[in-house]
């Protein structure tokens, strides 16, 4: 006979899977889950362990967790969930695994905005570039702030070299660069009036008005 297999109480299996998130030791992790921890547990703020593990920059951990099914767009209290946080994070690696693992492009941060926007606004360029390599992305979604990622590329950024590579990218994918913002102003004009030549002169060339 197989000698009967011992059970790991949920609690330490619980706090193991979370030690081993905190040492960001992905082997740890699948074997844990393997074992029946249950990906899905959440803390006091909802956070899942796969958001856990992205605050901590426990990356490699992360990367188990969505290779286990572990779920890419649960949000927590404050409407963050693992994609929207790698977008507005810039953490490309992420970004590209939770999009091959289903990331739904209508689940919104707190603002209302898609995990493209925050990236425009921070000047992520890898993840940016990440993201529109899903030509089905929804590049001109517009938050609840009236902004497009285009147009918080220039509200937000300061038109130095990240922001205007990632405006080209924008307008190569398709952007409306005449979509306004809740007030009626435009990406140029808000350009010109910020002083952002090189910005202005982008879309321009791509047909702005």
């Amino acid at each position: 006979m197989r000698p009967e297999q011992k059970q790991i109480p949920m609690e330490d299996n619980r706090t193991q899977l979370m030690q081993a998130i905190r040492k960001n030791d992905p082997a740890a992790v699948a074997a844990l889950l393997e074992a029946g921890a249950d990906k899905e547990m959440r803390d006091a703020d909802g956070k899942t362990l796969l958001l856990l593990a992205l605050s901590l920059r426990s990356l490699d951990a992360a990367a188990a967790l969505i290779d286990a099914g572990a779920d890419v767009n649960a949000q927590d209290s404050i409407s963050d969930s693992p994609f929207l946080y790698a977008g507005a994070e810039g953490l490309t690696d992420i970004v590209r695994r939770c999009m091959k693992a289903g990331a739904d492009y209508s689940v919104y941060n707190r603002y209302g905005g898609s995990a493209l926007i925050p990236a425009c606004e921070r000047g992520h360029v890898d993840t940016v570039a990440a993201i529109l390599e899903d030509k089905s992305f929804p590049v001109d979604h517009i938050n609840r702030l009236g902004w497009t990622g285009l147009l918080e590329t220039v509200i937000l950024g300061k038109g130095g070299a990240a922001h205007l590579q990632i405006m080209d990218m924008l307008i190569r994918a398709g952007a409306d660069v005449n979509l306004p913002d809740k007030d009626g102003v435009t990406a140029l004009q808000h350009a010109r009036e910020k002083g952002q030549k090189e910005m202005a002169q982008l879309l321009e060339q791509a047909g702005a008005i």
